[in-house]
């Protein structure tokens, strides 16, 4: 038997690159590749402007690619690097916990669909009658038809059971004034009990 082991046979290593004399680059390449570029450009334009029938000058029409490639070249230039790619999971080890404000995912677009609302409410409750308390009946109204089969509509005697007498008026009577934080939270801990 042998002393090699699994990992022995299964390890991959690269092969190291030739170590020898790196050639420099030249300065003159760049240069020389848009020179190339452009006679190329003048040329095929120089023929198909011909082939119309129309006369353009020599000098204008090299002036025009030539100030083409280099807008090009700067605006190549000044534009902002890529985006690195995005970041992998450590397979091994835990989250910390915090969570990436921002980053776009699903939940941040479930939380802007209610923070946004109840944010433009804050001063208004017109807006909040109008716009967050249907909300909120609507997720009161899909708790009790997922856990109990009812609805609001469908059965008002034991709808107002399950939702209880205070989370039965707040949607039921509009409030006069919008809610404080503190209120609806209770009002949220209520729905998720129902």
């Amino acid at each position: 038997m042998s002393s090699t082991s699994i990992d022995d046979l299964l390890a991959f290593e690269e092969e190291a690159a030739p170590v020898g004399p790196q050639a420099r680059p030249s300065r003159w390449r760049p240069v020389l590749r848009s020179l190339a570029w452009a006679a190329a450009l003048v040329a095929v334009l120089l023929v198909g402007l011909r082939a119309v029938g129309l006369q353009v000058s020599l000098p204008v029409l090299i002036a025009g690619v030539l100030a083409v490639l280099a807008v090009r070249r700067v605006t190549a230039l000044l534009a902002p690097p890529p985006p690195p790619p995005p970041a992998r999971q450590a397979g091994a080890g835990e989250d910390d916990g915090s969570y990436n404000w921002g980053a776009r995912d699903a939940l941040r677009g479930a939380i802007n669909q209610w923070e946004r609302p109840l944010d433009w409410s804050a001063n208004r409750t017109e807006r909040f009658t109008e716009v967050v308390l249907p909300r909120i009946g609507e997720l009161a109204d899909e708790r009790m038809r997922l856990k109990h089969g009812v609805t609001r509509e469908s059965d008002p005697a034991r709808a107002r059971v399950l939702l209880g007498d205070r989370l039965w008026t707040f949607l039921e009577t509009p409030p006069r004034r919008t809610p404080s934080p503190r209120d609806l939270a209770v009002i949220v801990a209520e729905l998720e009990n129902i």
